[in-house]
């Protein structure tokens, strides 16, 4: 047992033998940053100032040399090997506001369905407790026994009382663990599932117009974040721009017209980028926002999608007058990385 020390707080929580600084920080409920969880996007890159760790396996591209040489490490890889663990972490970002995360909880796959040409939805039932969770946060499916890589996943829905989750995952060519369950999981059948993880969690405290951009599988945590701010009765405006190559891509549009019957707050508009279809906009995001919302400085808006969507994106929203404080995205690796896990996670509402 290791102790991690955050400065300049001054507050250190416990870390069991054999887990990383992330997996000991998520337990006690803080929320440090992160993303892929495999050592290779730097998001939860934090200076060690004394003790010692096992870095483990990490890319030069997420920590350098020269940051290695300054005492940086990548948290979510490593392991304290001393007795003590000081890192400059601590601030008003460490708030407690997580769950602690699960691991290897008992689910049944109770339903799976195609809802677009590269997409299969899951829902999930517990069988035992719950994972409690936010909006936006994503859990890991997988199956060791198989020798089938754990994946990261958001989850698409709202907090239920029954505790069902639902994932959609997308086709990776070569991807073990999406080939595994688009071809061979089967509905009845016993999951292991880890989390829930990730910090882009909900704020209720937002009181703006609301823009959220998605592209992809970057849906569904959109999908989530907005089912809970519709529920809670959020009254501002909430506009979904989902941006897909086809029409093909487009899944989740029979929820989006049921919320806008629903919610007079609440509209969707679908832009597809590699073909026109009656009822769509053609063009990508940042071709089309600016005849949507010539203005966003009073919005707060919320992006999904691969890293090259999320970035312009950024760029797009900013030259339309975005605040940067109100802008909140999370891009999202390919879902099954070559070497090293890869992260599907994302967002904030």
């Amino acid at each position: 047992m290791s102790r991690i020390i955050m400065q300049p707080s001054g507050k250190s929580v416990d870390c069991a033998y054999g887990d990383t600084v992330l997996m000991a920080l998520e337990k006690a409920g803080y929320a440090l940053p992160n993303n892929c969880r495999a050592g290779a996007c730097g998001e939860c890159k934090v200076k060690v100032t004394s003790g010692q760790f096992d870095q483990g396996m990490v890319l030069d591209m997420a920590l350098s040399q020269e940051e290695r040489r300054q005492g940086y490490g990548l948290m979510c890889m490593a392991k304290p090997i001393s007795d003590e663990l000081s890192i400059e972490w601590g601030t008003e970002d460490a708030r407690p506001k997580l769950f602690p995360p699960r691991e290897d909880a008992l689910f049944v796959v109770t339903d799976k369905r195609g809802v677009a040409e590269r997409v299969v939805e899951l829902r999930l039932r517990p069988v035992g407790q719950p994972i409690r969770y936010w909006p936006g946060q994503y859990v890991t499916l997988g199956n060791p026994r198989a020798d089938i890589p754990a994946r990261a996943y958001s989850i698409s829905n709202a907090p239920r009382p029954d505790g069902e989750l639902v994932l959609q995952v997308a086709r990776a060519d070569g991807g073990v663990t999406s080939n595994w369950i688009h071809d061979s999981l089967g509905v009845g059948e016993s999951v292991k599932v880890s989390g829930a993880y990730g910090t882009f969690i909900g704020d209720p405290g937002v009181d703006t117009p609301v823009l959220c951009l998605a592209a992809g599988t970057g849906l569904a945590p959109i999908l989530a974040l907005t089912e809970a701010a519709l529920r809670r009765g959020f009254r501002k405006p909430v506009t979904l721009l989902f941006s897909a190559r086809s029409d093909a891509d487009v899944y989740g549009r029979g929820m989006l017209a049921w919320w806008r019957t629903k919610h007079r707050s609440f509209d969707y508009k679908i832009t597809l980028t590699r073909e026109n279809r009656d009822g769509c906009l053609a063009g990508r995001i940042d071709a089309v926002l600016p005849g949507l919302f010539p203005d966003l400085s009073k919005h707060t808006v919320f992006a999904a999608g691969s890293p090259a969507f999320v970035d312009s994106c950024v760029a797009t929203v900013t030259a339309l007058g975005a605040v940067r404080e109100r802008i909140h995205t999370e891009g999202f690796f390919a879902q099954q990385q070559p070497v090293v896990a890869d992260a599907d996670h994302l967002l904030t509402f």
